[in-house]
């Protein structure tokens, strides 16, 4: 493999961002890494849950851009769970460490179906306001490997790593597109094998999202129009399970969107978000919000209000 292709960007990200790590649970080797950046006078932040793949840096250019316009997000990277309910009551676990009544959280793939299954865990005391989820999926079925699930944590790391590569992108791509791959195959090396098994574990495990408890959340689901890990079926079972869920369609940015096409993730992210300014669960700083928005938005409460 070739030198990878490090953005300045990131660089600057890295040296100015810190990396915490922290500790919930008994067993003290689950450490749940994170970037926690913007306003700590947010209450309600954005929390982004990356992919098999990824690590919290996944997400540095949303990092970047958002806290610049007075968002406070936080990027995650999981530590070793092999089920959804361990991993559900580590984060509830995380999330009150943290002092966060609820978040809105941004998932990509695995971490899109684990926001969705946080939500459902939840749902009688809810701690998830809002999702966004980009290229994810609601029924672990879709990825013919549940008979496999439980034979993750044996296989080696070369083998894990390999199934994940299988899904990466083969066809012509552009330079963006290329660079944005050899990223997350970098992110990937960095994974050891317990980190990889455990997360493939979690994608494959028989697991479905119960949509009934989660139907009041407001939705955005986000993917791309061309080629991605994720089937036109499993596209059609997200529209049909959220039929109220805002669209946010790319024309391109394949399995990575949000290291690729970042400027129009980080517009839909803004899109989304703003629903919810002038709100206690506002994902930004009051400061930021000019009052000129501040009425429209109000008034789009009273009319959203009046339809219910």
């Amino acid at each position: 493999m070739g030198e990878i292709k490090v953005s300045p960007d990131y660089n600057w990200f890295r040296s100015t961002v810190p990396l915490k790590k922290i500790i919930v649970d008994d067993d003290d080797s689950k450490i749940w890494s994170l970037y926690d950046a913007g306003p700590r006078n947010v209450r309600c932040p954005l929390i982004f849950l990356p992919p098999v793949s990824g690590t919290a840096d996944v997400f540095f250019r949303q990092i970047l851009a958002l806290t610049g316009w007075g968002y406070r997000v936080i990027a995650l990277q999981y530590p070793v769970y092999w089920d959804h309910l361990e991993f559900c009551d580590g984060f509830r676990k995380l999330l009150d460490h943290l002092q966060l009544d609820k978040v809105h959280l941004f998932g990509a793939s695995l971490g899109g179906f684990l926001a969705q299954k946080f939500a459902e865990y939840t749902h009688k005391s809810p701690r998830v306001h809002s999702l966004i989820l980009c290229n994810s999926f609601s029924d672990t079925s879709i990825f013919n490997q549940t008979w496999t699930a439980n034979s993750f944590w044996l296989m080696p790391s070369f083998m894990l790593k390999k199934i994940v590569l299988g899904n990466f992108s083969s066809g012509p791509v552009d330079s963006v597109m290329a660079d944005a791959i050899d990223f997350m195959v970098d992110r990937l090396e960095s994974l050891c094998q317990s980190e990889l098994a455990s997360r493939l574990t979690l994608n494959c495990q028989n697991s479905y999202v119960e949509p009934h408890k989660i139907r009041d959340i407001p939705v955005t689901i986000m993917d791309v129009f061309d080629q991605s890990a994720l089937s036109t079926e499993a596209k059609e079972e997200m529209y049909k399970l959220y039929p109220n869920a805002r669209r946010a369609h790319l024309k391109t940015g394949g399995n990575f969107p949000y290291l690729c096409r970042s400027a129009e993730v980080n517009l839909y992210v803004q899109i989304h978000l703003l629903q919810f300014h002038g709100t206690k669960y506002a994902a930004i700083d009051p400061s930021m919000v000019s009052a000129e928005e501040l009425e429209v938005q109000k008034g789009n409460l009273g009319i959203s209000q009046e339809e219910q």
